[in-house]
């Protein structure tokens, strides 16, 4: 088996990181993975924001859990030093795919470097309040975008999960 089909079998979402921050090359490399995600028409309508200052991964979480609703009050990036946002144009038909083909592009990068990843949502909803806006203004980010997903990165803290088993009639096939 090649190592990127072994990459596709054996990803895991992780919940638990060590606090110490990836490297730079670490984060450029999984970057790197993100921009080549294939795209709608090679519209490339998706933008990527990285984010590893404490300070504002803390702001971020808090705003994530602010639209998690119900009161959550606790960290919805269980812990991780590092965050991707991608977001997509709104005006872009394909936006939310192409964005879904990024997120999957960084997580099974990371997995690749040995470094975790989950996908945590209410991205969406975390970029439609004021403060997201605000926040993507004060990075002179214009124009609409919707929020897709977070990548959550950081170094594992404990062992990986194990895979759970897959549903039965998971796929049909047609001959």
């Amino acid at each position: 088996m090649n190592e990127a089909y072994n990459n596709l079998l054996t990803r895991r979402s992780i919940r638990k990181y060590r606090p110490e921050q990836i490297s730079r090359a670490e984060l450029d490399a999984v970057l790197e993975a993100g921009k080549c995600a294939p795209s709608g028409r090679n519209m490339q309508s998706t933008i990527m924001i990285a984010v590893q200052d404490p300070e504002t991964v803390a702001l971020l979480s808090k705003l994530n859990a602010a639209a998690w609703g119900n009161g959550y009050d606790g960290d919805p990036f269980y812990g991780a030093p590092a965050v991707l946002i991608v977001l997509a144009d709104k005006s872009c038909e394909n936006g939310i795919y192409d964005g879904s083909l990024v997120m999957g592009n960084l997580m099974l990068a990371a997995h690749d470097l040995g470094i975790g990843s989950c996908w945590v949502h209410r991205a969406k909803e975390e970029f439609e309040s004021a403060e997201g806006k605000a926040f993507l203004k004060s990075l002179g980010i214009e124009g609409d975008y919707e929020g897709i997903g977070h990548c959550v990165l950081g170094y594992v803290d404990g062992e990986e999960p194990k895979a759970m088993p897959r549903k039965e009639n998971y796929v049909y096939c047609v001959k």
